[in-house]
């Protein structure tokens, strides 16, 4: 068992999720770094490599609840091969959140070729999107995020420590505390599927209203203006991820989710 409390100190000390850039993008080995974030990679890749199941404990800068993020099924594609599909959902599942999110890497791929005109992203393009638990699921583990709820909410400590004291039960390497043995068994969490990714294009761009992740939206709903005017509305009935009202221009400005048919472990 290996505890890393602060992944990024430099990030932490700036009270933000970026030291120089976000370490969770491009995580693999550099054998020439360049920034702070590439030093740090170097340090906990070999980390990593010695373990077999990683959680990833995250906060976040827009309102909302916890939730967590899991992998692709089990496929023997080109885009994330991988085999350990119901461990990776029973983990998921026992870390007690309301709702999980699947098919980050699909959408970020989709997003890629959306922005060069339908052009299939390049394996370096594809790469710069993976975190650390696409790279332990690389070297043949599995691995969850955990993203407990917004930096300065008193209650997200909780959440990370029910979390971790959860899952080394599930495995085995520790029981449960007593206060958390005579709570009930965690529900079956809602399952949402990454669906669809809108970048901000311009400054102008404004959304018609404040936006929480998991936001539900119907089918036509109104979601926001181009600098143009030009109305955003919801594809379908589902939900807003990850809204950023802060994007900068050819970036993420937010997700679109919908249920999944997915069943976890």
């Amino acid at each position: 068992l290996t505890m890393v409390p602060v992944a990024n100190p430099l990030a932490r000390r700036r009270l933000q999720r970026e030291g120089e850039r976000n370490l969770n993008r491009s995580f693999q080995p550099r054998t020439a770094p360049v920034d702070y974030e590439d030093h740090l990679t170097n340090l906990l890749c070999p980390i990593i490599d010695r373990h077999e199941v990683l959680l990833d404990l995250h906060s976040f800068e827009s309102q909302g609840e916890a939730f967590a993020m899991i992998g692709p099924r089990n496929n023997t594609g080109t885009l994330e091969p991988f085999g350990r599909a119901e461990e990776e959902g029973r983990l998921a599942r026992t870390l007690g959140t309301p709702t999980v999110v699947e098919g980050w890497l699909d959408i970020y791929a989709a997003g890629l070729s959306q922005r060069a005109g339908g052009a299939a992203p390049t394996a370096d393009e594809i790469a710069y999107g993976c975190g650390t638990n696409e790279y332990i699921r690389s070297r043949g583990g599995y691995g969850v995020t955990l993203e407990c709820g917004q930096h300065r909410d008193p209650a997200a400590p909780g959440v990370a420590w029910r979390a971790i004291r959860r899952t080394l039960a599930l495995l085995g390497m520790a029981d449960l505390p007593p206060e958390l043995a005579d709570e009930p068994q965690p529900s079956h969490p809602r399952l949402l599927r990454l669906a669809g990714v809108t970048d901000r294009l311009h400054e102008g761009d404004r959304f018609v209203r404040e936006w929480a992740t998991f936001d539900a939206v119907s089918a036509g709903e109104p979601i926001g203006h181009r600098h143009d005017g030009t109305l955003l509305v919801a594809p379908g009935d589902g939900f807003i991820v990850f809204p950023n009202d802060r994007a900068l221009p050819g970036s993420e400005w937010f997700y679109f989710a919908t249920l999944s048919e997915r069943r976890l472990g």
